[in-house]
Parts: C-alpha cells; sequence; structure tokens
C-alpha cells in the first residue's frame, strides 16, 4: 500500500480532527493486510506523537525506518520525537538525514535549527531557523521558534519583530501575544539593568 492509499488519507484526516486513537486504529488494520506499510507505521508514530506517547512513537517510528531507512518523514518525526524528549543528539541526526532526502523543507529546517540551538550551537541553529523562514515567511511556528532562540540571546528587537509579524498572520492566537508580551517585558527589566 502506498500513501495514495485511501485508508492511509483517511487516517490523516482523522489525525488532523484531533481524533487520534481512532486514526492508531485505522492504521492497525491496514497493517493486518499490509504489515510492511511504512506510511501506517508513520501515521502511529505521529498520532502517539500527537497524544504524547513517546514510547510507543518511537517503536512505531523505528519501525518505519527499519522498513525505509531513506524515509525523510519517519526521519523528520523521529527527529522531532528525540526534540521533545530533549536528546539533541539523536534528534539532530535524523533530522539531518531527513534533510538529505528532502532539501529545503521549512518543518525539517525549523525543527534541526531548533534543536541545534538548543545542543549548544546557537548559531547555527539560528542560521537554519532563518533559512526556514526564507522558505517560508508566513509560518508561525517558524516565526515563534525563531523569535525564542532570539530571545535568548538577548536580541530583543529581532524577537519583538518576529512575534509582531507572528500576531499579524494569526491574531487571534493567544500564545504568540503572550509570547510577545513576555518578550517586550524582558526587553524592559534588561534596559533598565543597564
Amino acid at each position: 500500500m502506498s500513501i495514495d492509499n485511501p485508508f492511509i488519507k483517511e487516517a490523516d484526516k482523522l489525525k488532523l480532527e484531533g481524533r487520534h486513537l481512532e486514526a492508531i486504529k485505522l492504521c492497525q488494520k491496514i497493517l493486518l493486510s499490509d504489515v510492511d506499510c511504512v506510511a501506517a507505521y508513520e501515521e502511529i508514530g505521529d498520532n502517539y506523537l500527537s497524544l504524547k506517547d513517546y514510547e510507543k512513537a518511537e517503536k512505531a517510528l523505528k519501525y518505519a525506518l527499519k522498513l525505509d531507512n531513506r524515509n525523510a518523514n519517519a526521519h523528520y518525526l523521529i527527529g522531532f520525537l528525540y526534540s521533545c524528549l530533549g536528546s539533541w543528539h539523536e534528534s539532530i541526526q535524523h533530522l539531518e538525514e531527513s534533510d538529505q532526502i528532502e532539501r529545503n523543507h521549512p518543518e525539517i529546517l525549523r525543527c534541526l535549527g531548533w534543536s541545534y540551538f538548543h545542543s549548544g550551537n546557537r548559531k547555527r541553529g539560528l542560521i537554519v531557523l532563518e533559512r526556514a523562514l526564507n522558505l517560508n515567511v508566513n509560518d508561525c511556528l517558524i516565526l515563534c521558534d525563531l523569535a525564542v532562540c532570539y530571545l535568548h540571546e538577548k536580541s530583543f528587537d529581532r524577537t519583538i519583530e518576529l512575534l509582531n509579524r507572528a500576531v499579524h498572520i494569526d491574531p487571534n492566537n493567544e500564545k504568540v501575544h503572550q509570547c510577545l508580551k513576555t518578550a517586550l517585558f524582558f526587553k524592559k527589566e534588561y534596559e533598565k539593568k543597564r
């Protein structure tokens, strides 16, 4: 079965609707007739990621990679999983592999930049995140991740610029508004100390 499989498409739809357990059950049914369906393992892993069941997500994604080690999405998902766990070295390893397979994908680069930054390679992390933003200038996740990294660097003007762009793109996003409020507070406090 391929990604064009209607059951995989249905599972993806269920995932997007937040019906993760139903999506997982559908993928498990797919595996009953096609035990080597990589896309089903990817979907299972992605849904378990959304449920924050990292152990089950890792198991499914490792099996997907066992079946197809050149699968960019499975490498991306397991790289994202490791970043959630703070396992930066493993995250970078898989995200770099994903980037080698599927070059210049903004979401892969966003996660890779975040992992570089938090692994201690801050300059490289910022460069990769800026590259992701150049590829997708209206992506709120990239804008916010980049803003958080610049906030750590005390680059308040750049942080605030990025968050203002995110607010303009998604004015109803309370998290973005809260991040902007926090950045403005830290800038004010930092300037008081100088």
